[in-house]
């Protein structure tokens, strides 16, 4: 085999590692080498896809270590029966890189994550040892997440929340019919014993730092996980109260929905094309109304057709108000702001402006409209000092009128 130049392995291994969607850093600790001490700050101004603590988008370095595995899962383009082109890099060529790339101003962190060499154990250590260089020997102060792997040795997991600001385990599948078929050599009892062991570490870091100020951080930026969306059986219903249950258990920061992709020589179990990507969206949209919005899992699951699927023309917030329209219209005046946030058209400043401009004066429609993008969305739904919806709310042709349009875009228009 050719030897590889490092310019090649990262071509590979950048490639390698797109498919792994959990890589936003919001939520981090902020620190930053003013002063003259230290390395890279995890608040610059950046240009790719993460978000630092103030909210600015920042650049990460996402890589695999190596895209060899000693693993056969059928949904993964790396797998050890796949026909790819593989790469390793050492740990100090990653912490050469990261170093290099952010001197240059093109990053402000590294996501790493890896495939299964030799065994977890050493693969984990590898990982671990790419954290640990870039924190004790070159005191980089920039933002690390780190893919760990759920059967390492419990100490080595330790040791990397001791150095990465974030954490993430995948639990791959949404369902565990799903893992056993696709993924007969990984094991949900395990991947969701480590999200618990990591559970445990990081509410005793922070018990640690409130008593102690000398304690080192743990994970800081929490745990995060990712599942594969269209590889399996699983229905849109089923996957939200996957992803219910995994934040309630194991106190996640995020969960990642990521649609299948289908892979060179793939496994005849596998479907032949990659669900829509507006699946994947209407899945974040749904995880959206549990974390930001008050909505219970079983409120999410009851905006899905009988089939379990979420529609895909209306966003699930309006069609949970379609098939409950008698919570509706809503006094945007009056009502709380539990039932404001229900409001479809209504995202979660435009309610903030709205509790706060009515503590001065009663809002009238075109008051709602300076706050939303299409009050022709939010009218059926509310009231106004100079706008009732009357019959408009019952009306059967109600999902027409406010569903978005379909048009076809011109290439040349102006």
């Amino acid at each position: 085999m050719a030897q590889l130049d490092t310019r090649q392995k990262l071509a590979i291994l950048a490639d390698a590692a797109k498919y792994d969607a959990s890589c936003a850093s919001s939520g981090t600790s902020k620190r930053d080498s003013r002063g003259g001490k230290g390395v890279g700050s995890s608040e610059g101004m950046g240009i790719c896809h993460a978000y630092a603590p103030d909210g600015r988008c920042i650049s990460l370095l996402k890589i695999l270590l190596t895209n060899s595995c000693i693993f056969d899962c059928a949904y993964c383009i790396n797998r050890k029966s796949s026909n790819v082109r593989r790469a390793r890099f050492t740990a100090q060529e990653v912490v050469q890189l990261t170093l290099a790339f952010y001197k240059r101003n093109y990053i402000e962190g590294l996501f790493l994550s890896s495939g299964i060499i030799r065994s977890s154990n050493y693969t984990m250590e590898q990982l671990v040892e790419v954290a640990r260089s870039l924190r004790e020997d070159h005191d980089f102060r920039g933002y690390i997440h780190l893919k760990t792997i759920p059967d390492a040795d419990p100490e080595l997991v330790r040791q990397a929340g001791l150095h990465a600001d974030r954490v993430s385990i995948n639990v791959e599948l949404p369902t565990v019919a799903g893992l056993t078929d696709l993924a007969p050599e990984k094991s949900a009892p395990q991947i969701e014993g480590a999200m618990s062991d990591m559970k445990g570490a990081i509410e005793e870091g922070k018990d640690n730092k409130k008593r102690f100020k000398s304690a080192p951080s743990f994970a800081p930026a929490g745990q995060s996980t990712q599942m594969i969306v269209g590889a399996d059986a699983a229905t849109d219903r089923d996957i939200v109260r996957r992803a219910s249950g995994l934040y309630d258990r194991f106190g996640l920061r995020r969960v990642y929905y990521s649609a299948f992709s289908p892979i060179p020589d793939a496994s005849a179990v596998l479907p032949l094309k990659r669900p829509p990507l507006m699946r994947e969206h209407r899945l974040y949209q749904s995880d959206w109304l549990m974390r930001f919005y008050g909505f219970k899992p079983a409120e999410v699951e009851q905006a899905a057709d009988p089939a379990g699927m979420l529609p895909l023309d209306i966003d699930p917030k309006l069609a949970w108000a379609l098939k409950f329209r008698d919570s509706f219209p809503v006094d945007v005046n009056r009502a709380p702001k539990e039932l404001l946030l229900r409001i479809p058209g209504l995202g979660t400043k435009a309610v903030d402006r709205i509790v706060q401009s009515r503590r001065w004066r009663k809002l009238s429609l075109d008051d709602v409209a300076r706050v939303t993008v299409s009050v022709a969305k939010v009218r059926p739904f509310i009231v106004t000092t100079d706008w009732r919806p009357t019959l408009l709310t019952d009306r059967a042709d109600l999902r027409t009128l406010v569903a978005p349009r379909t048009e076809q875009l011109e290439l040349f228009a102006a």
